[in-house]
C-alpha cells in the first residue's frame, strides 16, 4: 500500500533531503504535503488526514509533542530528530520508530521494512499516554556544573571544564582531570550518561569524554578511532564501534 505522507520540519533543507530519500520508495510513500512548524503541521494534518507523518521535535510555535497533543486525528508517526541514542530509548519503549539526523539510507530502509511488516499493528499509532511518556523522558536534563568526589575526609567539587574524561575500570569509574589527576566516583557510566551535559559524549561502553578537551582523532584498527585528549597525560582513548554515530555527529566527520 501507499501511505499518504506529510513531512513536518522547521528546516527546509531537511524536508528537501527527506523528499530525495523517499523517492526510492515511491510505491510506499505518497507525499501529499509539508509544514515548517508545529502549527502548520496541526492544520495540514487535520485537513488532509494523512496515513503517516515524518515529524521533527524541536520546532517554533508548537513543538512536535505539543502538536501531537492537540491532534484530533492521529496518523502513524516517524520522528526525525537530532536527539542522541540514549534519549531514543523513549521511542523504542513506545513501539514507534525514529530517524536520527543526518538520516542514513540504511537506517531508512529498516524503518520502511518495519512499517511494511506492522501495517496492521495499531501499536504504531501514538496514544496520548505514549506522547506524554516520551515527552517526559526527553525533557532537558537538570543543569549542573560540577561533580563531587571523595578525597580522604574531604569532598572535592570538580567543575566540568576541569574534567578530561571518565573511564570505567573493573568495578570503578574514574574521573580524570585535565591536570592529570584521577578520582574514584560513585557513578556508573550509564548514570553519568544521564547526568552530564551535552558537551560530554560516550565514545565506548567504558568511556565518556569532554568534547571541549579533545585535541584530535587518529584512525585506528577495524574502523575505530583513538581520541587524543588535551590533558597533561595526552591520553589516547579508543572508540567503540557502536558509539561511532555519537562521535561523528559531534565532530562532523
Amino acid at each position: 500500500m501507499q501511505y499518504k505522507t506529510i513531512l513536518i520540519d522547521d528546516e527546509p533543507i531537511s524536508i528537501s533531503r527527506m523528499r530525495r530519500l523517499l523517492k526510492d520508495y515511491d510505491d510506499t510513500f505518497d507525499i501529499i504535503g509539508e509544514a515548517l512548524n508545529g502549527q502548520e503541521g496541526l492544520e495540514i494534518i487535520e485537513d488532509l488526514k494523512p496515513d503517516l507523518i515524518f515529524l521533527d521535535i524541536e520546532m517554533p510555535i508548537l513543538s512536535g509533542f505539543e502538536m501531537l497533543a492537540k491532534l484530533t486525528y492521529m496518523p502513524i508517526v516517524i520522528f526525525v530528530t537530532a536527539f542522541d541514542q540514549f534519549a531514543m530509548k523513549a521511542f523504542e519503549e513506545n513501539s514507534i520508530d525514529y530517524l536520527l539526523k543526518p538520516i542514513e539510507k540504511s537506517r531508512l530502509d529498516k524503518t520502511v521494512q518495519k512499517l511494511l511488516k506492522f501495517t496492521e499493528n495499531q501499536s504504531l499509532k501514538l496514544s496520548s499516554e505514549s506522547i506524554q511518556s516520551i515527552s517526559e523522558l526527553l525533557k532537558p536534563k537538570k543543569e549542573i556544573h560540577s561533580i563531587s568526589v571523595k578525597n580522604g575526609d574531604k569532598i572535592l567539587i570538580i567543575a566540568f571544564h576541569e574534567i578530561a574524561f571518565f573511564q570505567a575500570d573493573d568495578k570503578y569509574v574514574f574521573l580524570n582531570t585535565v591536570d592529570g589527576k584521577q578520582h574514584i566516583t560513585n557513578y556508573t557510566i550509564a548514570n553519568l550518561s544521564e547526568k552530564l551535559p551535552d558537551s560530554f559524549i560516550r565514545i565506548s561502553r567504558s568511556c565518556i569524554v569532554n568534547a571541549t578537551r579533545i585535541k584530535e582523532l587518529e584512525r585506528h584498527f577495524n574502523g575505530k578511532y583513538l581520541v587524543v585528549m588535551q590533558d597533561q597525560k595526552r591520553s589516547k582513548l579508543e572508540t567503540g564501534v557502536s558509539f561511532h554515530d555519537n562521535l561523528k555527529r559531534l565532530m562532523e566527520i
